[in-house]
């Protein structure tokens, strides 16, 4: 047993040995340094980006915000926040088409920027025309004016109701801008009669409605719509033909039409056409052969087609007048006008929905009105019973692509149920 003692020493020694090794091998994980934990704070926080508003690095300032007050302009709202008379005078010299300081506008809102909280003196003026032009004034050395326009991002949206009083309310009812009912009313001015809607008509529409950051500052276009008027549908498609982008019925005709169905956007009609009517001043019977639209003064007054002026001045009960003969067939007039538009005058080529006048209240009249008249072949006519016929039908070469886009889209406005208030 001795003689082996050697042996079994050595042998005791070695495994000694790689047990050592082995432990040193496989260390026990080591504390994190500190640098190391601040690179996973870091992964873990993400950074946050600096708030830029017009430019400017809103985090840094004090901001104070208004709105400009009645009768209040450039120099009161500056002098009271300490700008300089030399300053302002600057200001206002400014080129206009950089800012026109005559141009302020009550209710329009403005927002000063102070370095800190002892600044007695703003570093920037923002003045906001809308919600998406601005102008700013950086006041912190010499006076720099820069105009601007902040991003605005499109969202496709969609709206549909039934009609109970009005279009508007409809609208309203739905949630929808009601802004989208004079869209609507130019889609389909060629069309539909928006001031004969009835209870029970319909509509779905497809719209491209604008934001900044998240907030909806408006309806940018319409995309295509669907309207169920007196049971008819009329469908407005939108469809490129010759580089151009306009909106044709499920027949491919386009919705554009020789006459505007009315000459101004959004009244109501007080007085139709009749052969025997009381008139409201002379307490009589006589022929009224026009349409009497109600309307604010002021007013724009649209010419309904192309033509050519043959008379406008003032014409005794009638008052301002402007009369155009669109072709061989038709002629229309204008009553009432409180003045003209700038070139209007006899002899002068108008294209359909050029400004030719304002509602006003001349000649024989009870109050702010349009007196509208057509006459055919030089014979008074109904001017809600014209029927125009379409312009510029989808072209045989196109037909094809028009299909399937009239395919796509009655598909997706018949899956559309429509939200009854």
């Amino acid at each position: 047993m001795r003689r082996n003692f050697p042996v079994i020493a050595a042998i005791c020694l070695s495994v000694i040995a790689i047990a050592i090794i082995v432990t040193k091998s496989v260390k026990s994980p080591a504390e994190p340094s500190i640098d190391d934990l601040l690179l996973e704070q870091e992964a873990e926080e993400p950074l946050i980006e600096p708030r830029l508003e017009y430019g400017i690095l809103v985090d840094s300032f004090r901001i104070e915000e208004g709105v400009v007050r009645r009768n209040q302009n450039l120099s009161h709202i500056l002098s009271a926040h300490n700008i300089s008379n030399q300053v302002i005078h600057q200001i206002a010299n400014a080129p206009r088409e950089l800012f026109d300081a005559r141009r302020i506008r009550a209710g329009n809102p403005y927002k000063l920027f102070y370095a800190n909280d002892n600044s007695p003196l703003p570093s920037y003026f923002v003045y906001k025309p809308d919600a998406v032009r601005f102008v700013k004034i950086d006041l912190t050395d010499s006076v720099v004016i820069e105009r601007g326009a902040r991003e605005v991002r499109q969202e496709l949206k969609i709206a549909s109701g039934q009609i109970n009083s009005s279009l508007w309310n409809a609208l309203v009812g739905s949630q929808s801008p009601p802004v989208l009912a004079i869209g609507l009313s130019e889609v389909y001015q060629w069309s539909i009669d928006f001031f004969g809607l009835q209870k029970g008509d319909q509509f779905k529409v497809y719209y491209y409605e604008n934001y900044i950051d998240t907030i909806p500052v408006g309806v940018d276009r319409i995309e295509a719509a669907f309207f169920r008027h007196r049971g008819r549908e009329i469908y407005a498609i939108p469809f490129e033909q010759d580089s151009v982008l306009s909106f044709f019925d499920q027949e491919g005709n386009s919705l554009r039409r020789a006459f505007l169905k009315a000459p101004l956007r959004y009244s109501r009609i007080s007085s139709g056409f009749s052969h025997s009517r009381m008139h409201p001043i002379h307490r009589v019977r006589r022929p009224h052969h026009g349409v009497d639209y109600a309307a604010p003064a002021g007013t724009p007054v649209y010419a309904i087609g192309d033509g050519r002026v043959i008379q406008a001045n003032y014409s005794g009960g009638a008052g301002n007048m402007v009369r155009i003969r669109h072709n061989s067939v038709y002629t229309t007039g204008y009553m009432h006008l409180r003045n003209f538009a700038p070139g209007i005058r006899p002899d002068v080529w108008v294209n359909q929905g050029d400004l030719i006048g304002y509602v006003g209240s001349t000649g024989t009249s009870t109050g702010p009105h349009l007196d509208f008249r057509v006459w055919r072949n030089g014979q008074p006519v109904d001017p809600l019973r014209i029927e125009s016929p379409p312009v510029e039908p989808v072209s045989e070469e196109n037909l094809e692509a028009f299909l399937r886009e009239k395919e796509k889209w009655t598909e997706r406005f018949g899956r559309l149920s429509v939200v009854n208030q």
